[in-house]
């Protein structure tokens, strides 16, 4: 059965027409006006609406063990909550530790998605050692349609890589045509800040920040990438949060340097004070990098608006009050993370295009077609075109609501956005052709979400 789409204005990242789109076999395949469809045709009535490309998240964690626990959705409740929110497809880190085998956390990271998300996705795969087994082990993840690695220049023995793991990689991903995407901060530094703070007796969630200061991301991001520069990989710098991080990411690019910019939601929105709160209320907005001050709002949205931040996402990682209350005695011991993953699209949309902040068509850009083609699923995804899959938001722009846990999907009891206003939402959310949302509620199929095939494309 085909799916009509009708009467709405269609706007994509290079374009904005008015138009009928009929989807059939998941697929786009008729773009105009007065097509001609079979008489069983599902008809959606766009009439003062907006329709976009369906959005996607390129960062996000769903299965996350980290720090004594675990994230705390599940991809059925991650992807309902993405789709609600506008979503169509996101790309999950696969984060095994240095302790664990890579190969064997990616299946089971796998595992976890496959029959459960109710919208596409893939998976970034963390490097975070380089032994003798790693290159056959990466070889054969990317054989399987993975083609971005994660690297963490942070987490000291955990997560994070020494330089000498990182220039392997970076060798290795060149080879390949994969690109690395990488946590920017000196995990030194943060590891001897850390230390001294809490010998000073300062444990509560407002010396988080403090800890892993602008300093050490600049570092990190320039460090990354010099040792691109070095080995001809293309780089994707994570969740950018502050002006000495983007100067330095800016210089590489100037200088040639294949390098993405990534910037996430909070780091627009929300700055340190939220950290600064006492108690629980602070430590529901410890993420790393750490909330900045204010005065780095204006320089990221500009950049954003000028598309030196390629995309957005939101590095969505939810724990609840009680897990952040394991960080009760210690600040370093706060699981690191905040949802966003269902607020993305409207605040987006809100705080960037309506308060002029943001060109419509840039915020498809960012919010979609730049993570499309970067990650070498455009144009599947990320656009409206006759060939392309079915994902679209219907989007009402006339909308008007408030953000609060009492009515969001993310499997968390807080939002780190309460209380934010939001004008407009999707009114009908499609993947592949199968209607999944209507009006803030999810009416459709759950487990249909496939993973995608992304085939290498930067050599």
């Amino acid at each position: 059965m085909g799916l009509l789409v009708k009467n709405g204005e269609i706007i994509t990242a290079d374009s904005r027409f008015r138009a009928d789109i009929y989807a059939e076999g998941e697929t786009i395949t008729q773009i105009g006006a007065d097509l001609t469809v079979p008489p069983d045709t599902v008809v959606i009535d766009a009439a003062g609406k907006l329709v976009f490309p369906g959005f996607i998240d390129p960062h996000v964690h769903v299965y996350l063990p980290f720090m004594a626990t675990f994230a705390k959705d599940t991809h059925e409740t991650a992807s309902i909550a993405a789709l609600i929110g506008g979503t169509t497809t996101y790309i999950e880190m696969c984060c095994p530790s240095r302790f664990d085998d890579a190969l064997k956390g990616y299946y089971l990271w796998k595992s976890k998605a496959e029959g459960n998300s109710a919208c596409d996705y893939s998976f970034h795969m963390s490097v975070t050692r380089f032994g003798e087994e790693t290159e056959s082990q990466l070889r054969e993840i990317v054989d399987d349609g993975i083609n971005s690695f994660k690297i963490f220049l942070s987490y000291k023995n955990f997560f994070g890589v020494e330089d000498g793991e990182m220039y392997e990689t970076l060798l290795l991903a060149k080879k390949l045509g994969v690109i690395v995407t990488a946590h920017c901060e000196n995990a030194e530094l943060v590891s001897r800040l850390q230390a001294g703070l809490l010998s000073e007796g300062k444990i509560g969630p407002e010396w988080h920040e403090p800890s892993r200061p602008e300093s050490v991301e600049a570092e990190g991001t320039g460090r990354f990438a010099t040792f691109l520069g070095n080995t001809g990989a293309t780089g994707y710098v994570v969740h950018l949060s502050c002006v000495p991080a983007l100067r330095a990411a800016m210089a590489a690019k100037s200088a040639g340097t294949k390098l993405y910019i990534e910037s996430v939601l909070p780091h627009f929105l929300l700055d340190k004070t939220y950290a600064e709160r006492k108690g629980v209320e602070g430590m529901k907005h410890v993420m790393s990098p750490p909330l900045r001050d204010a005065r780095n709002h204006d320089a990221l949205w500009n950049a954003l608006r000028c598309g030196f931040v390629d995309t957005v996402g939101t590095d969505h990682c939810p724990f609840d009050i009680e897990q952040k209350l394991l960080g009760s005695d210690a600040f370093t011991q706060i699981p690191n993370g905040i949802p966003g993953i269902e607020e993305r699209v409207n605040l987006l949309y809100t705080y960037g295009v309506n308060r002029g902040k943001l060109d419509i068509h840039r915020f498809v850009d960012a919010a979609s077609t730049q993570a499309a083609k970067i990650f070498g699923m455009f144009p599947r995804k990320g656009t409206i075109a006759v060939g392309s899959d079915a994902d679209l938001v219907i989007y009402d722009p006339n909308y008007r609501g408030i953000v609060t846990v009492e009515t969001q999907h993310t499997d968390n009891d807080y939002s780190g956005f309460e209380g934010m206003p939001i004008e407009g939402r999707p009114s009908i959310v499609t993947v592949r052709g199968t209607i999944q949302v209507r009006d803030g509620r999810f009416v459709g199929q759950k487990g249909i979400g496939r993973q995608l095939k992304r085939e290498p494309i930067h050599f």
